[in-house]
């Protein structure tokens, strides 16, 4: 969980509990007006566990101010709008994940990715694709929109080749090597980045497994434009648009950028763990 969310989280905590006490009850007098238990209300108000909008409203009507659920919604929008639970994101499916993705890419001229993990979305084949949508359909349980969500991803790549733009992927050997797909799905991906070197919007560098790293190699992200940093993790996607974080994340990315190589140099790390595959 991000540190910007838990503070969120205990700013609201704290507001609830200001509210408790202006409407004069003890903790376990709220939890028995609205039939909760008492260490819900603990857990509310010392930020250790998330409200629902339906939580905010029941606290303003129990503590005897029902025009506070207004406020206490728009609080917990705005830390909401942060960190986006792929439950909720995915209820729809995996396309309209993929379509905002793409709008935010349209709206950026320079964007800077890390992954360490697998090939990331702008630079993979519809085949791959289709594999890793597969995996995390199954991991989540969502609507299996599967071909809608690689036609999206695949579209969202011709940004790659438009005028005035620059992507700087940055991926670590293991991200080539990781199985998640057939040796010959594999292959033809490994095939794709080597055709991306030479590009000129694109930047491709490979952190080879022999090279000195000054930081650990962690989740995988995207930089916007210095403006706007979305990380994915296990459980959500992390929005960040604070000047400190997008700083803090320009840092890591330009460590593990430097620890990459590039052009001929990347095409030989590429070019061995294509061989590694053995006859494709």
């Amino acid at each position: 969980m991000s540190t910007d969310f838990q503070q969120a989280r205990i700013a609201l905590g704290l507001r609830l509990r200001e509210l408790r006490a202006e409407g004069g009850l003890t903790g376990r007098q709220l939890a028995d007006r609205l039939g909760w238990t008492q260490s819900k209300v603990s857990k509310l108000e010392t930020g250790r566990q998330t409200a629902t909008h339906d939580d905010l409203k029941a606290w303003a009507e129990g503590v005897g101010q029902p025009r506070a659920a207004a406020e206490l919604a728009a609080r917990l929008r705005a830390f909401e709008s942060g960190t986006r639970s792929w439950r909720r994101q995915l209820a729809a499916g995996h396309k309209p994940v993929q379509d905002t993705l793409t709008a935010e890419n349209d709206r950026s001229t320079v964007m800077r990715a890390w992954e360490g993990a697998m090939i990331v979305g702008m630079l993979q084949t519809a085949d791959y694709a289709r594999h890793i949508f597969n995996a995390y359909v199954g991991l989540h349980q969502s609507p299996r929109d599967i071909e809608d969500a690689v036609r999206a991803r695949i579209q969202r790549q011709e940004s790659l080749y438009r005028p005035g733009r620059k992507c700087h992927i940055v991926m670590w050997e293991p991200a080539l090597r990781a199985r998640l797909c057939p040796p010959a799905v594999m292959a033809a991906q490994l095939d794709r980045l080597s055709g991306v070197i030479g590009l000129d919007t694109v930047s491709l560098g490979i952190v080879p497994f022999e090279a000195s790293l000054t930081l650990p190699p962690a989740n995988g992200f995207w930089i916007h434009d210095e403006r706007l940093v979305i990380v994915e993790d296990w459980h959500a996607e992390l929005w960040l648009d604070q000047p400190e974080n997008v700083a803090l994340y320009l840092r890591v990315w330009e460590t593990l950028a430097g620890a990459a190589v590039y052009g001929a140099d990347a095409h030989k790390v590429i070019t061995r763990c294509r061989r590694a595959l053995g006859d494709v």
